[in-house]
């Protein structure tokens, strides 16, 4: 058996025994390596230390900095240097997260590992880098640390979110709006909940729409609109070859710009082009980065990039060219490479606000631009002498504050008439902060899904705020994105408390997402499915578009092996906890499973409710760990716990003299007959009594009024 052995990976996606936001739970097996204490073997500590000085940031159960290095020098074991590891390694590679834990099992040598995570397959690629790490510093070995944050730097950039879908993410995070992304390793995310939800693509919405997208890609089209609008932009026109090319060029004047008429981020551009021979070889490798081809008069000035999101101008960022200054020595290679390229802003990560220049395939926009200015790459510039490398290289100088307010209507305007929610717009003048038509200046495109981090890591000037921007477009104030959750919980009768609390709510005339066991429910149509306790279920019902009130039944599996499929809940029902799934997933005490139920106790929202089983002494200890207001049932009116909380004046549901009764501190009142309740409750099914019991309670938490309650306990089959 190999020594740390992981034998099983699972992804906590929702709130769960160990946190309420998703972590990692890794079992592994020490092998021989289980009673291998940190200071007792030789090397290992300074291994350690040297390989991840970082981690003496890491605090420990110690509470300070350098915490976790005194445990290892005190004597810590293999699970718990895994934990600190597989962290660091994320922090490393550009995910900084400090919650773990590491956890024995009653399996002798294997542990439970937890790491908190932003990723799946970024943490999972850094727990298992992690343990090769370890086994070579047990070993005595080597590892190339440097190296392996390369390679996990690169996994990040590859299946993590990009900075423009993070920073949206991170807003509505802040706001409190739930979200999740649909699939891995794209960015498309859902934020908000059923009815409320609404979804991003990186910088592009829900309601971007495919006709807005159709007019921004197609720059004709585009500049035809926007000049009609009354929007500056430069006379231009579609040509059809080489020879028309030079045509329109004499038409709209030298000098011009040839470019795509579909392409973006300044691919095929050719810019300031005043010759025959210039214009005609332009447009071949136009032509290879788009389906067609136009000419348009250059505008001479700088290049911004100005973000409008809604009706709104929010950002703006100067876009300066990359130039190199000659030394008499080396040649412009040498001088990129050097002046250029060694710059850490530049990176070929989607982090990076500057994109390296790429000197073994010159992009032919550059050559073109090097041969106006009489050089070829490796020409060798005077010394002090300027060359304009790349035009398009330097977004991240911060202007907002610089724009002229009849410059940002004509972006607003520009959006608006493509009908963008998020635009990208491209402005070319001398002084942003004049009026265009004064200086001659234009708006030259605009784009659909811009990027963010030019505005979110300006290399100069003010970090704008873009993601708050859209989701408070996409949310207006007051709003979260949230609908009534109704989760449910217990060791048996969720099923029936789901269904019969469905039933009630119905009254409410409000769209229901309902998930069981037995399958899931929208509306009056069902559908099977043996995941409907499950984090799946969940997922759908707060997926769907018309759910206005999501009821969750959520098993001891969903919990233990997933996590639970919402983050917070309105309301939260407890029935019982007992030992029927114990040894699941390595919970083999009461106390441990008690600890799985209450999960659902701890995401209720602060003004949610608790419901909780007063006859059920673990359930009923719950209610110190709620947020919320809490809510007891109980089948015998002289229960402490009722009492008890009746003279702090909460709420109860209980029985007395074969009557259901809701009460509220010293106030009761009746609420129906057991009799009444079409749930037979008598004999094999007196356990259904609990059932009737918790969902009265929850309904009653909702808001429903007794008249619907009754109706509903009468009708039920």
């Amino acid at each position: 058996m190999p020594d740390l052995d992981i034998r099983e990976i699972h992804l906590l996606r929702g709130p769960n025994i160990w946190a309420n936001y998703p972590v990692l739970e890794a079992w592994v097996d020490l092998g021989s390596l289980k009673d291998a204490s940190s200071e007792e073997i030789t090397g290992f500590n300074e291994r350690l230390k040297s390989w991840l000085p970082g981690m003496i940031e890491h605090r420990c159960s110690v509470g300070e900095r350098g915490g976790f290095f005194q445990r290892l020098d005190r004597g810590t074991y293999p699970a718990h240097i895994l934990e600190h590891v597989t962290l660091e390694l994320q922090t490393l590679a550009g995910h900084q997260l400090g919650f773990g834990k590491a956890r024995e099992t009653c399996v002798e040598g294997l542990y439970k590992v937890i790491v908190r995570y932003l990723d799946e397959v970024v943490v999972q690629e850094c727990l298992r880098s992690a343990r090769e790490l370890l086994l070579a510093a047990y070993s005595g070995g080597t590892f190339d640390v440097a190296a392996e944050v390369t390679r996990l730097q690169d996994v990040v950039d590859r299946n993590a979110l990009g900075p423009s879908t993070k920073a949206i993410v991170d807003a509505a995070k802040e706001r409190g709006i739930p979200w999740r992304r649909l699939q891995e390793g794209r960015s498309l995310i859902q934020l908000g909940q059923g009815v409320k939800q609404r979804r991003i693509w990186t910088a592009e919405s829900d309601r971007t729409g495919a006709i807005a997208e159709y007019i921004a890609q197609d720059k004709d089209l585009t500049r035809t609109f926007l000049r009609q609008a009354g929007v500056p932009v430069p006379a231009g026109r579609v040509v059809s070859d080489p020879a028309d090319a030079w045509n329109a060029a004499e038409e709209v004047g030298l000098p011009v710009v040839v470019k795509p008429t579909d392409a973006n981020h300044g691919r095929g551009v050719f810019i300031d082009l005043g010759t025959r021979e210039q214009v005609t070889e332009a447009y071949p490798q136009a032509l290879k980065e788009g389906t067609g081809v136009m000419v348009e008069r250059f505008i001479p000035g700088v290049d911004h990039r100005l973000l409008v999101v809604g009706s709104d101008m929010i950002a703006a960022s100067r876009g300066d060219p990359a130039i190199v200054v000659g030394d008499g020595k080396g040649s412009i290679v040498q001088l990129v490479e050097e002046q250029l390229n060694s710059d850490p802003r530049r990176g070929e990560l989607e982090t990076c606000p500057w994109d390296k220049i790429n000197t073994s395939t010159w992009d032919p926009v550059i050559l073109a631009d090097l041969l106006n200015q009489g050089c070829q790459p490796d020409s060798v510039p005077h010394d002090g002498e300027r060359v304009m490398v790349a035009r398009f290289a330097n977004w991240a100088i911060d202007i907002t504050d610089d724009v002229h307010p009849s410059v940002r209507d004509h972006v607003v305007t520009a959006a608006k008439v493509a009908g963008l929610d998020i635009c990208g717009v491209d402005v070319v003048c001398e002084d942003i902060s004049k009026p265009l038509e004064q200086q001659g200046g234009a708006i030259v495109e605009i784009n659909a899904s811009p990027g963010l981090l030019m505005h979110l890591k300006p290399a100069v000037g003010k970090v704008r705020l873009v993601g708050e921007a859209i989701v408070d477009m996409l949310f207006p104030p007051g709003e979260d994105g949230r609908i009534p959750v109704i989760g449910i919980t217990g060791t048996h009768g969720k099923t029936t408390t789901a269904k019969l609390l469905a039933h009630l709510l119905k009254s409410t005339g409000k769209f229901l997402g309902v998930c069981h066991s037995d399958g899931l429910q929208f509306g009056a149509r069902t559908a099977e499915s043996k995941q409907g306790d499950r984090l799946f279920g969940t997922q759908g019902v707060l997926l769907h578009p018309w759910t206005e009130i999501a009821i969750c039944e959520t098993s001891a599996e969903s919990i233990i092996f997933e996590g639970i499929g919402y983050d917070r809940c309105q309301v939260g029902v407890v029935l019982n906890v007992g030992g029927e799934h114990l040894g699941m997933g390595y919970i083999d005490t009461l106390e441990q499973m008690t600890k799985v139920k209450r999960c659902v106790v701890d995401v209720v929202l602060p003004g949610g409710t608790t419901v909780l089983n007063a006859d059920d002494a673990e359930v009923a200890s719950m209610a110190s760990f709620c947020k919320g207001s809490v809510l007891l049932f109980s089948r015998d009116a002289t229960n402490a716990n009722l009492n008890e909380q009746r003279a702090s004046g909460g709420r109860v549901v209980l029985v007395q003299d074969e009557s259901i009764l809701l009460a509220e501190g010293d106030s009761a009142r009746r609420l129906c007959a057991i009799s009444e309740v079409a749930l037979p409750m008598s004999g094999h099914f007196a356990f259904h009594l609990e059932n009737v019991l918790a969902a009265i309670g929850a309904a009653w938490a909702m808001g429903l009024n007794d008249a619907a309650m009754v109706d509903g306990l009468r009708s039920y089959t």
